[in-house]
C-alpha cells in the first residue's frame, strides 16, 4: 500500500558534512545583535536629543560590536525623520533599556566583562532617563 522510505531522514541529513556553530559562537552572534540594535536606538536618540553621553555610548557600543564580529564594524542606519516628540523619545528609551537588559544577560552568561560594563551603563542611563530605578 505504501512505498518504503528510501532516502535519509531530514535529521540524518542535518548531521551531515556542513559546519555547525558552537554555543559560544551563537552567543557571540546574539550579543552582537542586541548591541547593534541598541546602537541603532542610541543613534536615533542622538539625532533627536544630542548629548555627549549618547555620543560616548554609541562609540563604546560600536567598539564592542566590532570586537564581537572579529573586526567588522556594524552598519549604522541614518536616523528617521521623527520630531523630538516626548512620547517617541520615551518609547526609544524604553526600547533601549530593554535591549540593554537582554545584552547584560547574555554578556553575563558569556562572562564578557567589557560587554557587561557597556550594556549595564546603557541600561542605567536609559532607566534614569525614564525615571526608573536601575535595579
Amino acid at each position: 500500500m505504501y512505498e518504503p522510505i528510501r532516502s535519509k531522514s531530514v535529521h540524518a541529513m542535518a548531521e551531515a558534512d556542513f559546519p555547525h556553530r558552537t554555543r559560544e559562537e551563537e552567543l557571540d552572534i546574539r550579543l552582537a545583535g542586541h548591541l547593534t540594535a541598541l546602537l541603532t536606538v542610541t543613534d536615533e536618540l542622538r539625532a533627536l536629543t544630542p548629548s555627549d553621553e549618547l555620543d560616548e555610548a554609541a562609540e563604546e557600543l560600536a567598539a564592542q560590536v566590532t570586537r564581537l564580529r572579529d573586526g567588522t564594524a556594524p552598519l549604522r542606519a541614518a536616523p528617521s525623520e521623527h520630531l523630538a516628540d516626548p512620547a517617541h523619545i520615551d518609547s526609544l528609551h524604553h526600547r533601549a533599556h530593554t535591549l540593554a537588559g537582554h545584552a547584560v544577560v547574555i554578556a553575563t552568561y558569556r562572562n564578557d566583562e567589557p560587554a557587561v560594563v557597556v550594556a549595564s551603563q546603557s541600561r542605567d542611563f536609559h532607566a534614569s532617563a525614564l525615571g526608573l530605578t536601575a535595579a
